[in-house]
């Protein structure tokens, strides 16, 4: 049986019909707030106190959209004798959103959590050059960085927090052993405390017998033989 010609025709106005008589559900946004996803990717914050300016978030971006300016600074020796010691200071941090494809390298590889997502994303410009916000404006949107959401009861847990569990279980696992061992030695060490003390009264007893049965003092000086002289 061959197609009805226009039934394609039909079907796509009885889509619109239906449509039509529906009630739209459209968000008057601004006024309304779109509700986004718990791990939105919206712009990066920058939490200045953790960065030690190592660098790693510059080197591993693919589109070298990160800027980094620093100096060291010397700190004196905080007790006496002690040596100087230098670290670094950050003056300039800067992420060009413009280049910037949302990858989340950089939060990744930051071995301080000085990076964070934020659900922020009202930053259009009209001038493309006004899109690389510097340290200032990152950190302002760090207020904005959701808490962290509760672990997946199904999942995985970290390996961190299974490497510290299994520390610790290690941790305990010795110290039980080592209370085991003093508890089962302590018996013995209480009693061979009698005896080591009755063997101690015994030496004190026997004290003043060894010191008179000591040598007898000489009571003459021996002299030695007279030396006969010439027979007279």
């Amino acid at each position: 049986m061959g197609r009805l010609p226009g039934g394609g025709l039909a079907k796509g106005l009885a889509v619109t019909l239906r449509t039509m008589t529906r009630r739209t559900i459209t968000r008057q946004y601004p006024e309304v707030q779109p509700d986004l996803p718990p791990r939105s990717r919206g712009v990066i914050a920058l939490l200045e106190e953790n960065c030690t300016v190592c660098m790693l978030c510059a080197r591993e971006c693919p589109d070298w959209c990160i800027y980094i300016d620093s100096h060291k600074e010397t700190l004196a020796a905080e007790t006496t004798g002690g040596r100087a010691r230098t670290r670094n200071v950050l003056d300039r941090f800067a992420i060009d959103f413009a280049l910037c494809m949302y990858c989340g390298i950089c939060i990744e590889v930051c071995p301080f959590d000085a990076l964070f997502w934020t659900p922020e994303f009202e930053y259009a410009e009209y001038d493309i050059n006004e899109l690389t916000h510097e340290k200032d404006r990152l950190r302002e949107w760090m207020w904005t960085v959701p808490p962290p959401q509760a672990n997946d009861a199904l999942a995985e847990p970290p390996k961190e927090v299974a490497t510290a569990e299994k520390a610790a279980a290690r941790a305990a696992g010795s110290a039980a052993r080592a209370g085991s061992a003093a508890r089962a030695t302590g018996p013995a060490a209480r009693t061979a405390g009698p005896a080591a003390r009755t063997a101690t009264s015994d030496a004190d007893a026997a004290g003043p017998a060894a010191r008179a049965d000591g040598p007898t003092p000489r009571t003459a000086r021996e002299t030695p033989p007279e030396q006969g002289g010439p027979s007279s």
